[in-house]
């Protein structure tokens, strides 16, 4: 994957651009299928490339967002008061420990808003997220970065590197891209480590497709270290990905914090429609998340049999570690029209599809990596 100190960029000649901006790489989000129908003049691809939900949201949420469309006149309410508070009685936490965001990569952006000055440094494993280093440099702290271990977090070497100068760890779990997740013993035997002072992002993006044994953070450790933050996000396990709408369980003084920096009716109102008639269909969607995990498992067992095996896969998609052969690989599966997500010279992350979408990339890459 490639560093994040290392990614080329353009410069902007108009204007007097901060060097904080003007030094950033631009977010990569996943190829679209019509993009690579263009490149390669073919048809009918799929995207297994940016860990969206393969079912369209239940019923019940798409009534909710086709009430709240009539509304859009009007401002939506700019702290999401009802949504907050059916977040809290959800997960059993006082609503004051409860912000929401756009998204758990807009709360990410708050959190780095609210604390970093320039200078501060920010710890993560690496390769993960690809949006930390941006936003870590956006405010012009500096991003330290721990390698992984056999695709894991050496939580060890993550805690050695924070210093009188780290402001925040950030630890993805399940990591994007690997898939490998903490549990919360480990994140408890870390912060044991850590100062107080530090806060700790455990950013749960893909906390719906983790094994229970691994455990809750909010419930397991929210309330034994004030310095954690929880976030997690309607988009991927609720099929909400295309409304942006996430939310952040922290002690209620950090909340307080990241509410100040919250941009004006962020979370707007069919967002937080979707989001509460979600919550109402619980029953309904755990369905399809069980089909996700099914499948999950099937795709992870015919890579296995095939001589692919995976890192321990704990979110929605799937991790092949290619090496050197990845961009090839990845250029050969878009040519048949399954466009995945590379990481050059590292390896390659797939969004667990339908079943449908799931045989096309098995019987692709078999195809490609053999060849």
């Amino acid at each position: 994957m490639t560093n994040p100190d290392q990614q080329n960029v353009e410069t902007s000649t108009v204007g007097r651009v901060r060097p904080a901006v003007a030094a950033l790489a631009s977010y990569r989000p996943g190829k679209g299928a019509k993009q690579a129908e263009a490149e390669h003049g073919i048809t009918n691809a799929i995207k297994l490339a940016s860990n969206e939900n393969p079912y369209e949201p239940v019923p019940a949420v798409v009534e909710a967002l086709r009430t709240a469309a009539t509304g859009v006149n009007r401002y939506a309410d700019h702290r999401a008061t009802e949504l907050r508070s059916r977040i809290g009685s959800w997960l059993g936490v006082a609503t004051e420990r409860i912000t929401v965001g756009c998204g758990s990569v807009g709360l990410l952006q708050q959190l780095c808003l609210a604390y970093l000055d320039p200078g501060d440094e920010v710890v993560y494993p690496w390769p993960s997220f690809e949006a930390y280093p941006i936003m870590v440099k956006l405010m012009g702290a500096v991003p330290v970065t721990v390698d992984l271990v056999d695709h894991a977090f050496d939580l060890d070497a993550v805690a050695a590197a924070v210093t009188d100068k780290t402001k925040i760890v950030m630890l993805a779990t399940p990591n994007n891209p690997t898939g490998t997740a903490l549990s919360t013993e480990q994140i408890a035997a870390f912060l044991d480590q850590i100062p107080p002072e530090v806060l700790v992002l455990v950013d749960e993006a893909y906390r719906e497709f983790v094994d229970p044994t691994f455990g809750d953070p909010v419930a397991d450790l929210g309330d034994r270290y004030p310095n954690v933050v929880v976030s997690r996000t309607f988009s991927k396990a609720y099929g909400l990905a295309g409304l942006r709408v996430g939310y952040v369980v922290a002690d209620p003084a950090v909340v307080a914090e990241l509410d100040k920096v919250l941009l004006a009716f962020a979370v707007n109102g069919m967002a937080q429609a979707g989001a509460l008639a979600a919550l109402d269909a619980l029953d309904e969607i755990q369905p399809k998340v069980d089909l996700v995990l099914a499948e999950r498992s099937r795709v992870v067992a015919a890579l296995a049999d095939a001589g692919w095996p995976t890192p321990d896969a704990q979110a929605n998609f799937v991790y092949v570690p290619l090496g050197d052969r990845t961009d090839d690989i990845a250029v050969g599966l878009e040519k048949l029209g399954v466009v995945i997500r590379p990481f050059s010279g590292v390896g390659m992350r797939v969004t667990i599809g339908s079943p449908e979408e799931n045989d096309r990339f098995l019987a692709a890459f078999h195809e490609v990596a053999e060849s």
